[in-house]
């Protein structure tokens, strides 16, 4: 398996379209960093796709012609620092969970607008391009691990019917998981704190207490798999529906 960083504007655009549209929590930050005016986000949201997509064409045009050169180096630093670790890092996940990866290559896509988004089952992610080469990788491979995460959800747990919600709520717990309690894993970014391993301070403050109490479980499990299944049947139990 290899993780390739690419520069891809049309899916960077799609990506802004859909968090004007779905994506409330990540929705002020990316405002900010555009710099658009908050009725104007209302007016977009209202408007049809092929309308938004072109007027948000617009903005981000302008901020990609100035940012292109650079992102194109920084590309180069961020390949360089993730091929250290790819080899390992795929083959410790797949020791890890149990579970072969969906795909032989998969691409992460660098922003200007985005801190993080992953594909929920696909081969493709995104991350921002202002980051420390070495820094970056503890989250990109929690992107990559959401992925991976949703494939095994398709492929052992479809009799379940878990929602979107739960889907989403259990991968990114997993991924904090197994990128932060595991010893494996912590060789890949040894420079993290304590408090950077399991974090209890993002943007989802509704999944706090779940991970409290999925960390137990977590740490306590005899494979992924079990882990699911416990984690599953609380999830179900606590969380709000949609």
């Amino acid at each position: 398996m290899k993780l390739k960083f690419i520069i891809d504007k049309r899916y960077d655009l799609e990506m802004v379209y859909w968090i004007f549209k779905k994506d409330p929590v990540k929705l002020d930050w990316l405002a900010k960093n555009i710099k658009i005016d908050p009725d104007l986000i209302r007016k977009i949201q209202k408007k049809e796709k092929k309308e938004s997509i072109k007027f948000l064409n617009g903005l981000i045009d302008i901020k990609y012609r100035v940012l292109i050169p650079y992102i194109k180096k920084i590309l180069k630093f961020y390949q360089k620092s993730w091929d250290e670790i790819n080899k390992e890092f795929f083959k410790t996940v797949q020791k890890i969970t149990g579970y072969s990866w969906k795909y032989k290559i998969y691409f992460c896509v660098l922003s200007p607008f985005h801190r993080g988004i992953s594909s929920w089952g696909g081969n493709k992610i995104i991350r921002s391009w202002q980051e420390n080469p070495y820094i970056m990788r503890k989250i990109t491979a929690h992107e990559l691990l959401i992925s991976h995460i949703f494939t095994i959800f398709e492929r052992d747990f479809k009799k379940i019917n878990l929602t979107d919600k739960e889907k989403w709520a259990l991968a990114e717990i997993s991924a904090w998981a197994i990128t932060g309690l595991e010893e494996k894993m912590l060789k890949f970014w040894p420079w993290i704190s304590e408090e950077e391993r399991y974090p209890l301070s993002h943007n989802y403050p509704e999944l706090y207490n779940l991970q409290k109490v999925l960390r137990a479980k977590y740490e306590k499990k005899k494979d992924f798999r079990k882990f699911l299944d416990k984690a599953i049947k609380i999830i179900k139990t606590n969380m709000k529906p949609e």
